[in-house]
């Protein structure tokens, strides 16, 4: 009898898309192009934080954002509201946003007019981690009520995000969160990682990770 052909799908599925991020990053680099791919749970602040922080960036950079959702346009009307680029991306169903469907966003973003593009993807902390989006850079918000052992529970966001925001300081003394715990838990998964606490909602902290953005698309202009 002859034997069965076994086809590993989810390793082909994760090549092939290896491949395209690559190629994307190339691309993104030889146009002086920063993409951050912003990832965090539902309900951490990433819409809020990034609203701030684009208050601070706007008059120095021109910028995009590619919101990431399942269904509505929520989201990207709120950007909108500050004066940038912002689409809406559907995932028609998918948690995760891939390479090919980050190109498909930028290629109505960029036409040469940006500098920084961001990608807010689907609230989710392990879909989104798995696939390489082509991303410059990746960053995550871990929000004070999740708890500071998710660095714990979920260990491949953390081990693929170059920043981390810890982000709802202003609220720590109504949960029971160690932010140098956190900060513990998130070096043992990620010794690289920057970390900055923030406060979308007062502002505390938002213009460390400003300053921060700021010099990653100097980078990227320089490179």
């Amino acid at each position: 009898m002859d034997q069965v052909k076994i086809i590993e799908i989810k390793k082909s599925v994760y090549e092939s898309n290896d491949r395209e991020a690559d190629k994307l990053r190339a691309e993104l680099k030889a146009k002086g192009v920063f993409l951050l791919n912003l990832m965090s749970s539902p309900g951490s602040g990433k819409t809020t934080t990034l609203k701030r922080t684009i208050a601070l960036l706007k008059d120095e950079f021109r910028i995009g954002v590619m919101e990431a959702d399942i269904d509505s346009d929520v989201d990207a009307k709120a950007i909108q509201e500050t004066g940038v680029t912002a689409i809406q991306l559907h995932t028609g169903g998918m948690c995760h946003l891939d390479a090919g469907m980050t190109r498909q966003g930028l290629d109505e973003l960029i036409d040469g007019k940006i500098d920084l593009a961001i990608l807010e993807n689907v609230g989710n902390l392990v879909c989104p981690a798995e696939f390489d989006t082509g991303a410059t850079k990746n960053a995550m918000i871990l929000s004070v009520p999740e708890g500071h052992d998710k660095p714990l529970k979920y260990p491949l966001m953390f081990t693929i995000c170059d920043l981390v925001l810890i982000n709802k300081i202003d609220v720590c003394e109504y949960f029971d969160f160690d932010i140098e715990e956190c900060k513990k838990n998130i070096l043992m998964r990620n010794p690289k990682a920057t970390i900055i606490p923030i406060s979308a909602k007062t502002g505390e902290g938002v213009e460390l990770f400003a300053d921060w953005l700021r010099a990653e698309v100097k980078k990227a202009k320089e490179a």
